[in-house]
């Protein structure tokens, strides 16, 4: 029950944070987009860039931030390099990643260019 529970809770996370970034001008490419090195969150497109975002929810957004870990940064890393093979600019694109923090009460806080490679 608590694994259903903690799945509910992580798309309604995605949820809310996918509609923070469309009001500000992002289009979705992707949702839960699936590549070599795992799953990324959100992909979006806004003025020719890529945003590749990580949601994390939990009651802070210090809890939140504790649970993205270097390795899950490589593995989001080898996942969006293989997105970008599909893009007309391919690695050449001008793509940042970003972490947003849920917290229990449902605000959020987005870490821009949370992995530098």
């Amino acid at each position: 029950m608590r694994g259903r529970l903690a799945w509910h809770a992580g798309r309604a996370a995605e949820d809310q944070v996918e509609q923070r970034y469309r009001r500000r001008g992002y289009e979705v490419a992707a949702r839960r987009w699936r590549g070599p090195g795992g799953e990324i969150d959100l992909i979006l497109r806004e003025a020719g860039r890529i945003t590749f975002v990580e949601v994390k929810a939990a009651e802070t957004h210090a809890l939140a931030a504790e649970r993205v870990s270097g390795r899950q940064a490589g593995r989001i890393a080898a996942s969006a390099s293989a997105f970008l093979a599909g893009e007309p600019g391919g690695q050449d694109t001008e793509m940042t990643f970003e972490v947003a923090l849920v917290d229990g009460a449902g605000r959020i806080e987005v870490v821009e260019n949370a992995f530098l490679f």
